[in-house]
């Protein structure tokens, strides 16, 4: 096992709005968002697994906006994302799987 300064900022980038500080014992999840694959860990929502990666989840419909998740409990509807199948999902409430095909309409280089 990996000590806590070993795993500082572990799957994080910069940029991101969240940033691990520490991790242990946690199996890494490969998914793809937005056509660009990337990995998380086993345990992490779609909301983590994003923000490790990005500094927002998606832009308002309404005014364009960057949009990184409001209530974080699902209760604000501000965290929609959907699979490529079209299926949608909130962000903060759905574990992130080995797989997942993720688009937020985020443009723009993770």
């Amino acid at each position: 096992m990996k000590s806590t300064t070993e795993t500082a900022l572990v799957g994080s980038k910069p940029g991101a709005l969240l940033h691990r500080v520490a991790e242990g014992g946690r199996p890494p999840v490969s998914f793809v968002l937005n056509g660009q694959a990337l990995t998380a860990l086993a345990g992490d929502t779609v909301l983590t697994a994003v923000l490790t990666h990005s500094a927002q989840l998606r832009f308002s419909e309404f005014s364009g906006e960057p949009r990184a998740g409001f209530c974080m409990m699902g209760a604000c509807q501000d965290c929609w994302v959907a699979t490529e199948s079209g299926r949608r999902l909130r962000a903060c409430g759905t574990f992130v799987e080995e797989g997942m095909r993720l688009v937020t309409g985020a443009e723009g280089p993770v």
